[in-house]
């Protein structure tokens, strides 16, 4: 009703004419160059000057020092982020540092250009528009972060690699791979896909193949010992300002509760919440990630027993199982909201009726978390109370979304009467 309504008034502001042409694909690409335009142009109020915009500063000094921590004294080793992260980190910097952030924005705006193409062409040519205007204001509130984080260049992978899936699922799972030693989290989108492909055996071999790949490229230029350091690192680390089961200690450091405060973490760059209770809370929170891992994989074998429809499966699976990796996160940075906006431009692409409301969702996700970051972090670190309370309605609305992914995967298989999916 609220999507109906939020229509007729589309059609009441906007003259028809200005409706018929955002639902042309050229209009799609007219968009993407104002958006894109516009963050280039803010980067180049930094990199004028020779400057770089938030980890994009971190990265520069990655590509300039090397990557074996025992030469980084003390410093964040960039063993944080997985093995492949290294490649976009490190070919940022061909034309210099002082054009490092000029160019990582350059390599992310082609990666969203190859996405694009692929989301409005063939055919997607006229069922992949509206799913990419969506696409274009999601970056307008996220794009401060997309384009300062490894995010901005996994979220693009992910997206070609679920519009391949449903007929090419095996490059599907070389791309996810590829994603997954850049960023983890598209392994929670390659999990379901695995679940609900009839070629799971073939996607699992080639999944494997690109692990040992990059192991045996790790293996060559000697730095094998820290290939899993990005695991290791996780488990030091406390509970994170943004993480959704940080809440609480947020509003106790907002009340200055039992000396409870947020501090940062400076030995990898974090800032984390400090009070009773809170180190246990962090020390079971990757129990219960795996255990919701665990849940969320029952849930979608149960549903494929039953008869659920399988490219509706892994896309259903792949928005729970992404959003438990944020909301059973002790992490939870600002930039985790962008590892769900692949899996709903594949969603609304499929059934825009179906995904309608978590695109609605993640929307009000997205500008919340913009109010956040880059608007008002400085005052949530600071314990504002309205901006805790924007904090808290975004952590909300992630627990919301992740309730209604579970309650669609359970009932997947019921309308089919139990029957095997074909």
């Amino acid at each position: 009703m609220v999507f109906e309504h939020l229509v007729r008034i589309r059609h009441r502001v906007l003259p028809p004419g200005f409706v018929v042409w955002f639902s042309r694909p050229s209009s799609v690409w007219w968009g993407f160059a104002v958006v894109h335009l516009y963050f280039l142009g803010w980067m180049a109020s930094f990199f004028l000057d020779g400057g770089t915009f938030s980890d994009t500063e971190q990265y520069r000094q990655w590509a300039m020092a090397g990557y074996n921590p025992d030469s980084l004294g003390g410093k964040i080793s960039p063993w944080v982020y997985p093995v492949l992260a290294q490649i976009p980190i490190f070919l940022a910097n061909v034309a210099g540092p002082q054009l490092y952030l000029l160019v990582w924005t350059l390599i992310i705006t082609a990666l969203n250009a190859v996405a694009m193409l692929y989301l409005t062409r063939g055919p997607r040519r006229l069922s992949g528009i509206a799913p990419a205007w969506w696409w274009l204001f999601f970056t307008g509130f996220m794009g401060y972060l997309s384009f300062a984080r490894v995010e901005g260049i996994t979220a693009p992978i992910v997206l070609v690699a679920l519009l391949f899936a449903a007929r090419r699922p095996v490059v599907a799972s070389v791309l996810l791979s590829v994603a997954t030693w850049i960023k983890v989290w598209p392994a929670a989108v390659l999990a379901p896909m695995v679940i609900a492909s009839r070629q799971r055996l073939r996607m699992a071999a080639a999944a494997g193949a690109v692990s040992a790949l990059v192991a045996f490229g790790t293996y060559l230029t000697g730095a094998l010992d820290h290939i899993m350091d990005f695991l290791i690192n996780q488990g030091e680390r406390g509970m994170q300002l943004e993480a959704t089961f940080s809440t609480p200690w947020v509003w106790l450091s907002v009340f200055n509760v039992a000396g409870s405060r947020m501090a940062d973490n400076v030995a990898i760059n974090s800032t984390e919440v400090y009070g009773p209770g809170a180190e246990v809370a962090a020390f079971l929170m990757q129990p219960l990630l795996v255990l919701a891992a665990i849940a969320g994989s029952v849930l979608l074998v149960r549903a494929l027993n039953r008869g659920a429809e399988r490219e509706e499966l892994f896309l259903e699976g792949a928005l729970m199982m992404t959003t438990a990796f944020i909301v059973f996160n002790k992490v939870g940075s600002p930039q985790f909201i962008i590892w769900l906006a692949p899996v709903i431009v594949a969603g609304l692409t499929h059934d825009w009726n179906r995904w309608k409301v978590p695109a609605a969702l993640l929307m009000a996700i997205a500008a919340a978390t913009f109010v956040i970051y880059p608007l008002f972090y400085t005052p949530l670190i600071h314990a504002h109370p309205a901006i805790a309370a924007v904090l808290t309605a975004r952590n909300v609305l992630l627990v919301v979304l992740l309730s209604w992914s579970v309650r669609r995967t359970a009932e997947l298989g019921r309308k089919h009467g139990g029957r095997p999916a074909a």
